[in-house]
């Protein structure tokens, strides 16, 4: 009786008389196996689209794509002819460097863009030659730009909300203070100093 104890207390921590792995092992691998499954589940069909759209416009194999061509492509700049120009004029650096319009990107390289007032630092996650909508376009990259600045510090002086309609005597002159034609110190219309200088009584002047 004692050995066929031994025995199967053997067989119970070795999982069964071949050696084979215990049950709750088993169980253990299918529990990370379902984990992994889970961390495989499907994108949102919106998502999904998008970043196929991103792919099909992708290079050929082989190609190449421009640092111009791609902040043109991802929405970061309205035309690709702008993009040239920011990068002649040393507003686009790759990985901390100044670039030239036709620099070939890689996907990982950081993108910092200067451009209306506003700074874009942006990693690359894929390559696209061909414009696409802001959906597409954010699947292409990592945004790590900072908030941009308050609409008032970047808006020129007297600008005015749309459907605001016309402004009042009051906006008038908040309007004529900011341009700098209703300062202080200038000089009153009709009074010393104006266009119809000194006026004596009756609107005469030197007072007959």
């Amino acid at each position: 009786m004692a050995s066929e104890d031994a025995d199967e207390n053997v067989h119970r921590d070795t999982g069964g008389p071949d050696g084979t792995a215990p049950a709750q092992d088993a169980g253990g691998a299918g529990d990370s196996g379902g984990s992994g499954a889970a961390e495989a589940q499907p994108l949102d069909p919106k998502i999904a689209a998008a970043v196929a759209a991103a792919e099909a416009a992708g290079p050929a194999q082989g190609e190449t794509v421009r640092i111009d061509s791609w902040i043109w492509a991802v929405r970061l700049i309205k035309t690709r002819s702008l993009g040239a120009a920011a990068c002649r004029g040393g507003h686009v650096h790759v990985n901390g460097e100044r670039v030239k319009p036709a620099y070939s990107l890689r996907v990982g390289d950081e993108v910092r863009l200067r451009h209306e007032g506003r700074e874009r630092v942006v990693i690359v996650k894929r390559l696209i030659r061909k414009r696409v909508g802001a959906p597409v376009a954010i699947q292409c990259y990592i945004d790590n730009s900072p908030p941009p600045p308050p609409r008032e510090a970047i808006a020129p002086a007297g600008l005015r909300d749309r459907g605001t309609g016309r402004p009042t005597k009051r906006d008038r002159r908040e309007l004529e203070r900011l341009r700098g034609l209703g300062g202080l110190g200038a000089p009153p219309l009709g009074g010393p100093g104006g266009p119809q200088g000194p006026s004596g009584p009756g609107g005469r002047p030197g007072g007959r």
